[in-house]
């Protein structure tokens, strides 16, 4: 009896689960649910030098995710229940959740997530600031990254201020783990953390003019030199564009 050497037709198996099923966090936020906030040229969006990374002609929509709606779902309503009226505006982008806050109520807030038995959030891993020079009146943001051990659950609490008036309250009191994270947020981005035990700078001198993290701080630098060749600062090198 001969051997049937018909191949095999069987078609090969896919995933069980399609990427964006097993990774739903990851997909963008769908077309209506975002909002522009200015435009970015160039790699780094640095204006007054010369862009020296070759890609001059490259532009950028600022994008920030849009608000989301009720019910958010699982336990985000429920710190949620706890914050209103405290809140205003609630964002949830590839599965973080993130709680805006007007600076006159940041305290109370973060007291309130510290101390409620029912949030716990009894860790603060820091405060980190963005600038964001086109969000008229609401320029310079601070960010907060908050945990609750008691739940294993993360949040974000972020504030917005003009740069005309970059005071934000200090929350050393209640999270003594942003000591150090509010006096680099200050000296990066300037932002003046009110009631602060010793807002001094901790990483630039005393005496150093402006904050180097914000977008309109210029790129600067020192000549580097090494075994006879020289590299100029950013800011004098050939320009591309």
């Amino acid at each position: 009896m001969s051997e049937d050497k018909t191949p095999d037709k069987t078609p090969e198996k896919g995933p069980e689960q399609p990427a964006v099923e097993q990774s739903p966090e990851n997909v963008p936020a769908p077309r209506g649910e975002v909002h522009e906030r200015g435009r970015r040229t160039g790699m780094f969006g640095v204006k007054g030098s010369g862009d020296t990374s070759g890609y001059g002609g490259l532009v950028q929509p600022v994008i920030f995710p849009g608000s989301a709606k009720r019910p958010y779902g699982g336990w985000f309503d429920e710190v949620a229940d706890r914050l209103d009226p405290l809140i205003s505006d609630v964002v949830i982008h590839r599965g973080e959740i993130t709680f805006h806050v007007a600076r006159e109520n940041l305290v109370e807030v973060a007291q309130l997530l510290r101390d409620d038995p029912s949030l716990r959030f009894e860790f603060c891993s820091g405060v980190s600031g963005v600038h964001y020079p086109e969000d008229t009146g609401r320029e310079l943001h601070a960010v907060y990254h908050l945990l609750s051990m008691t739940y294993n659950r993360r949040i974000r609490l972020e504030v917005a201020v003009p740069d005309e008036d970059p005071h934000i309250p200090s929350i050393v009191a209640i999270y003594p783990t942003n000591d150090w994270h509010e006096r680099e947020t200050y000296d990066m981005f300037g932002i003046i953390f009110d009631g602060h035990p010793a807002l001094t700078r901790i990483l630039m001198p005393d005496d150093w003019p402006g904050h180097p993290q914000r977008k309109d701080y210029p790129l600067g630098g020192i000549p580097v030199e090494y075994k006879g060749g020289s590299v100029p600062p950013p800011d004098q090198r050939r320009s591309y564009n």
